[in-house]
């Protein structure tokens, strides 16, 4: 690390109404709620961003780098605030206590802010400081009026240099302009995403996946990577390379550009191309793909991956084939012998670049460490979906 400048993205998630939650309600519970929550927030935010410091019932972090993946920003964001909110929920469901710290929880929200700029890092005994115009400017936009304006209480919040550096297009991915006043760069241009009807819609909205019951074949690998890093190798074309066997190139195609439901992705090996198309897309959970390989008389392959966080910060995930339509089961019972060798090299692929790549940020410096909770609550994830749709 030098004293000099660097370009960086900034983002600090924030978890709104926790003043005036303290006010009224038992402070050993609520710092250890607080603590539960920080890290939720913190591991979500994993692997894209490192933490730079914890600020009370914030965190602020960064990743150093001149252009980041508008996609992958998105999915971080949005993946962070879905596991907030799970947790959250788990929280509620798993205390028997009823202290106003407790009864209050759903009082709590989040809000994220990032921007992109130059900062310089400084060395203070064992962490890292980050200064600059940019780190004053990212937690100036944690005082906006964003709520009073656009009337959002849960956000992702972009500023223009930060969808600059990512390659957005704001407007056609659905996110409303914003104009904010601050005292050190004027009038800045900002981005917001509604995360609480996100949250609606993916709470409430049918998912399109194979389940055990419409599962032909179902293949289960755990590795110490976390979800999110494994959802990045699932899901980046840039990844492709580093587990794909004779990937050539990777086109992809999404209508609003960025990846989600309706992206279609074309993986050439050589001649040959693989037509994989999104069905279902729940950032860091599942993602439901059909997929067309250039071999006669095999019928379309639809399949579900399904990334769980185990109790060790890793990741199980579960591979489903889907069964095929009446009408192919002939050719896919006769075809899927050769195919299956393809599929769990694939399975296998991708969790070892996940476990790699995660081994080599683990021999990075160190973090600074997050406030550990003392467990009073579940620590695995409470699921409120009927068992059928699962």
């Amino acid at each position: 690390m030098q004293n000099r400048p660097e370009p960086a993205s900034l983002l600090i998630a924030d978890i709104s109404g926790y003043t005036s939650y303290l006010a009224g309600v038992e402070l050993d519970h609520a710092q250890d709620i607080l603590a539960d929550l920080i890290d939720t927030v913190v591991s979500g935010l994993r692997p894209m961003f490192r933490l730079a410091k914890l600020e009370g019932d914030a965190a602020f972090a960064y990743a150093l780098t001149p252009t980041i993946d508008g996609s992958a920003l998105q999915d971080t964001v949005e993946g962070t605030y879905f596991a907030f909110r799970r947790r959250l929920r788990d929280i509620q469901q798993a205390s028997r206590c009823d202290c106003n710290a407790c009864m209050l929880i759903p009082s709590l929200d989040l809000k994220l802010v990032v921007h992109h700029g130059e900062i310089v890092r400084h060395r203070i005994a064992r962490w890292e400081e980050l200064v600059g115009p940019a780190v004053i400017l990212v937690h100036r936009l944690l005082k906006n009026r964003v709520v009073e304006d656009l009337e959002l209480k849960a956000y992702g919040l972009y500023t223009q240099a930060c969808i600059d550096a990512a390659g957005i297009d704001p407007v056609a991915q659905g996110l409303r302009r914003h104009v904010e006043a601050t005292d050190i760069a004027g009038d800045v241009v900002v981005w917001a995403r509604d995360l609480g009807a996100l949250w609606a819609a993916d709470e409430s909205g049918a998912r399109f996946r194979v389940t055990d019951k419409t599962a032909h074949a179902t293949y289960v690998l755990d590795g110490p990577a976390p979800p999110m890093l494994v959802w990045e190798y699932l899901t980046s074309p840039v990844r492709r390379p580093a587990w794909g066997t004779g990937i050539t190139s990777v086109d992809e195609v999404s209508p609003s550009g960025r990846r989600g439901v309706g992206t279609v992705n074309h993986c050439m090996h050589g001649k040959d191309a693989i037509i994989e198309e999104v069905l279902d897309w729940h950032p860091g959970l599942t993602v439901t793909t059909r997929t067309r390989l250039p071999i006669p008389g095999v019928p379309p392959l639809v399949r579900t991956d399904d990334l769980e966080l185990l109790p060790d910060g890793g990741t199980r995930v579960t591979f489903r084939i889907g069964k095929p339509k009446p009408k192919d089961r002939a050719a896919f019972d006769g075809a899927y012998p050769s195919v299956e060798p393809i599929v769990i090299q694939t399975a296998h692929g991708i969790a070892s670049a996940a476990n790699e790549e995660f081994a080599r940020r683990a021999a990075a410096p160190a973090e600074p460490d997050v406030p550990a909770s003392r467990e009073r609550f579940l620590t695995g994830p409470v699921s409120i979906r009927p068992a059928a749709e699962r």
